[in-house]
């Protein structure tokens, strides 16, 4: 039987489940996608998913993905699991949840496991879903991110002793790793009934978000930088050393075995604030990104003095940082609000990607820009003006979707390399060269921007000490 092959691709991020059915050249036949409940704090620092809901949102978007592929489901050759990062799963001896899923966000990631009774294994999001789907404990070393007791020059766990106690898990907690692109498992009949995918699927293994993102992009060379507008922004670019180290940027697993990727300093509720923004506008009125790009697409660079502090979730190391909005002198109305986030984020991005040049070497030439504000023309002639470089989006916005496709593909042997696979599935669409005007324009407002901490870090510190006295006098 001949024609085109396919893949279910999962995408799970940080604010939704998207699955989509791709062939072997990058199209997209039928999506779905779910979003994620609002994690909750049942405790101060702890931030979880609440009950199971990361593999109820698969479990409902690849029943309603899977309901609207019209073409042949024997033609499906595998499943790509891409999830977030930086979460942790404690599970019980069946492999069930002791409590709702550790949100990257939760306090108790960047520390060592306190041993609990009730826990039998310890693993990651993508490591409990696979088992979810499998039956399998195996997951991908590539998601290994975070504490763990994993050894990111041999790809595999740890040799050391000192490893495991300075993570606080015990080897027999903690799961097979198999690389990006190595087969996790089969779709059990439990899995199938619930999610609609075929019984014997095969399950492949991809990394974690951010990387198989940067894959999706078709990022592939270290003079070009990624720039992924998500939940969290972060800027990427392509690596060979496990043990490059910097305070400017972080080394992490790449999608493919052997490679790395190097990453910037990024804004933790990044695009999250744009969202926020539009809802605390819409007010039941029904308006759009689009509408309000629109509307501030009339406004000058640098919002008439307005600026968007973008520290909504403080950086990890400032917990005393808070958003702010600076500026406002009766001029300014919700268009200058929008376009002074997005300003923002580019400014921001452009002071982390600076750094990261700096201690790298040497500048990137363009930026490849990813995520659903690369849509946005608006956002795109931004940060073509305050990197002063070209800018370009894929044809594809939703790159961790395409990442997964493209490590389904590899693992099913469809596309005989990774760069074969990228080649035949990852699309250019449109570049955008800086406009002189803006650049001008930017200069100065990048200059003033990059003046904000040295302000406003010590009146956020003085307020955190207000609050401690207050608390303690109450």
């Amino acid at each position: 039987m001949s024609g085109p092959r396919y893949v279910v691709a999962i995408d799970g991020g940080s604010q939704s489940t998207k699955v989509l059915v791709v062939d072997e050249a990058g199209t997209i036949h039928a999506s779905a996608q779910r979003r994620l409940r609002p994690t909750e704090s049942p405790s101060p620092g702890h931030v979880v998913h609440p009950d199971d809901d990361l593999w109820d949102s698969i479990v409902e978007a690849c029943r309603e993905a899977l309901g609207r592929f019209k073409g042949d489901p024997d033609r499906i050759v595998g499943v790509g699991l891409c999830t977030i990062r930086f979460c942790r799963a404690l599970l019980d001896a069946d492999g069930g949840l002791v409590e709702p899923v550790l949100s990257w966000m939760d306090e108790r990631v960047s520390r060592p496991h306190e041993q609990d009774a009730r826990v039998h294994y310890v693993t990651t999001s993508s490591g409990y879903l696979t088992h979810r789907l499998t039956g399998e404990l195996r997951d991908s070393v590539g998601n290994q991110q975070g504490v763990w007791p994993v050894d990111q020059e041999r790809w595999r766990w740890s040799d050391d002793p000192d490893a495991y106690a300075r993570t606080g898990m015990r080897a027999e907690q903690l799961f097979d790793l198999v690389l990006p692109g190595a087969m996790l498992g089969r779709v059990t009949a439990t899995a199938s009934a619930e999610t609609g995918l075929p019984t014997g699927l095969a399950v492949y293994a991809t990394a974690n978000d951010k990387a198989v993102e940067a894959l999706g992009s078709g990022l592939r060379d270290d003079r070009t930088a990624l720039l992924s507008l998500g939940t969290y922004i972060a800027a990427m670019t392509v690596g060979r050393d496990a043990s490059a180290s910097d305070d400017r940027y972080w080394t992490n697993f790449a999608a493919e075995p052997g490679r790395y990727l190097y990453e910037s300093d990024g804004i933790r509720r990044g695009m999250w604030t744009v969202s926020w923004w539009r809802d605390l506008l819409d007010a039941g009125q029904g308006i759009t990104d689009d509408e309000l790009n629109a509307g501030a697409s009339g406004i000058a660079p640098g919002s008439d003095g307005l600026m968007a502090v973008l520290d909504w979730l403080a950086p990890g190391g400032a917990s005393h940082r808070r958003g702010a909005l600076l500026g406002f002198d009766g001029r300014q109305g919700r268009f200058h609000v929008h376009r002074a986030i997005l300003e923002g984020i580019a400014l921001t991005m452009r002071g982390h990607v600076d750094a990261m040049e700096d201690a790298l070497g040497h500048r990137f030439e363009s930026v490849i820009v990813s995520g659903g504000g690369s849509r946005s023309d608006l956002m795109m002639r931004i940060l073509a003006a305050v990197f002063e470089r070209p800018v370009r989006r894929n044809r594809l916005t939703d790159a961790a979707g395409i990442g997964a496709a493209i490590s389904a593909f590899v693992g099913a042997r469809v596309h005989p390399s990774w760069d074969e696979s990228v080649a035949a599935t990852v699309h250019a669409a449109d570049s955008f060269a800086p406009e002189s005007e803006w650049v001008r324009a930017y200069r100065p407002v990048r200059e003033a921007y990059s003046l904000l901490p040295r302000h406003l870090d010590p009146l956020f510190l003085e307020w955190q000490a207000i609050a401690a006295r207050a608390a303690e006098g109450e």
